[in-house]
């Protein structure tokens, strides 16, 4: 595991995985700009989805063993733990904003 590559959340939340096997983190790969067949090739059977030419960034649900092979990967620049957005405030009151 290159963990030079993955944020602090990501690192953190890999401590806490039960099985290393199971697709249970969301992350966000960031590559090269340009892709050879052989990464293609690793994203695809990684159930990466929007593999593309020219795409640098993707989205995928992976285990904590594919978030090692990937990190390993000079093409990889970065992994980034996707984290749930929260409403800032959910007892907006839309009167008071003129709306």
């Amino acid at each position: 595991m290159n963990y030079q590559k993955l944020d602090a959340a990501l690192a953190t939340a890999l401590n806490d995985v039960p099985d290393p096997e199971t697709p249970s983190l969301t992350v966000f790969i960031h590559t090269e700009p340009i892709l050879d067949a052989d990464a293609t090739a690793i994203l695809e059977n990684l159930n990466v989805a929007g593999v593309t030419p020219g795409k640098d960034t993707f989205t995928a649900t992976l285990s904590a063993n594919a978030i090692a092979q990937l990190s390993a990967q000079p093409w990889v620049q970065h992994l980034k733990l996707s984290q749930k957005l929260h409403l800032v405030n959910t007892r907006l009151n839309f009167r008071k904003l003129g709306v």
